[in-house]
């Protein structure tokens, strides 16, 4: 996607081989920053500290963290052990253990000799698929806008509702519930986009606002408790949101809010739609709500806030009283019978194991 003209991804190894580049997504959106990763250390930060976050971003640095140790030490000890540091990191996303698993299977096979080069090749190789999965998950999902631009009214734009940041800035590039957006603006299509503020790291109104206003596309963006009232009062069309991860069976796993918002979707009859890279779903899980860890983050997400003030200074503030704790549940579950439909780069699907095993029948023959 593209930066004042300037094409960007969110990672990429550096001219020299030796190091990693990503953007800080903790310095948006007063201040657009390139932060450089040179080790396992520096690369697990960067998964921890959500410099980099969303469910395929995170698996793809995994893959260059593991790069970068084995460019250290690529013996079978030093594969184990940035493997399990870099799991670590965080628990929810299944995309992180995926991209691990996959880097480690091809690496164990290799001389230790051949190890170092070998991994960022293959590192190099899961943000490419990432990027050709992303456009391929927007050109299924515009269909589903193009649908509903046919039933408006002439000149009337097509009102999408999303929650938390589940757009390039999240992958490698394209994104997940926001290529469709992307793919249809492309075409002419007339849209607007209601952006949950996603409290408490503000990824809406801080990530998603930024990209949006970035590639011209209307937008406006919202409080979380307003979702409910606009699908009262049939302001929004459809629901499109990303995950971290959707079981065999369709339950997904998505920010903090998903839940809320798919609820208030169903009793208005809003279709509500998930968008995930195939790499998101676990195939070895079929309850969400039992078997799905949910991480719990840091308090001060929830007490602090960090913005910009009028002369221009990035200051963190708190917003709660000094004697009062706070919990802070960064995901929660939203059961698949809320679920209208999975946006796949593979088509569109019920969310269920009937429906993901039609798109992805190897799924099923692997199991039996």
């Amino acid at each position: 996607m593209r930066i004042d003209g300037s094409a960007y991804r969110t990672i990429w190894p550096t001219q020299d081989g030796r190091a990693v580049e990503i953007i800080d997504q903790t310095r948006l959106p007063h201040d657009f920053a390139i932060a450089r990763l040179t080790s396992l250390e520096e690369a697990a930060h960067a998964i921890r500290a959500m410099l980099v976050r969303g469910a395929p971003l995170i698996g793809a640095t995994a893959a260059y963290g593991l790069a970068l140790a084995l460019a250290e030490d690529a013996s079978d000890a030093r594969l184990e052990e940035a493997c399990k540091a870099l799991t670590a990191t965080r628990p929810t996303a299944v995309n992180l253990r995926w991209a691990l698993e996959r880097m480690r299977r091809h690496l164990a096979a290799l001389p230790a000799s051949e190890r170092a080069e070998a991994a960022f090749r293959e590192a190099a190789a899961v943000a490419d698929e990432d990027v050709a999965i992303n456009r391929a998950i927007g050109e299924q999902g515009a269909a589903l806008i193009e649908a509903a631009a046919a039933r408006k009214a002439p000149g009337e734009p097509v009102n999408i509702l999303t929650h938390c940041n589940a757009g390039w800035l999240a992958t490698v590039d394209w994104g997940t519930a926001l290529a469709p957006i992307y793919v249809a603006f492309e075409r002419g299509i007339k849209i607007h986009v209601w952006v949950d503020e996603t409290r408490p790291r503000n990824q809406g109104a801080s990530l998603t606002a930024w990209e949006l206003n970035h590639h011209g596309v209307p937008h406006t963006v919202i409080v979380d408790n307003v979702g409910g009232h606009l699908m009262q009062h049939g302001m929004v069309d459809l629901c499109i949101v990303g995950t971290d991860r959707t079981t065999a069976t369709g339950d997904v796993c998505n920010k903090i809010g998903t839940y809320l918002k798919a609820l208030a979707a169903h009793d208005n009859g809003v279709p509500f739609y998930v968008a995930l890279p195939s790499p998101t779903i676990d195939w070895g899980m079929a309850d969400g709500l039992r078997e799905i860890p949910i991480e719990e983050r840091d308090a001060t997400e929830v007490t602090d806030l960090t913005g910009i003030t009028a002369d221009g200074r990035i200051e963190t503030v708190r917003v709660t009283p000094a004697g009062s704790p706070a919990a802070n549940y960064a995901f929660d579950v939203t059961p698949a019978r809320l679920v209208t439909g999975l946006i796949t780069e593979r088509g569109v699907c019920p969310a269920s194991r009937e429906g993901l095993e039609g798109l992805f029948p190897e799924m099923r023959l692997a199991a039996e």
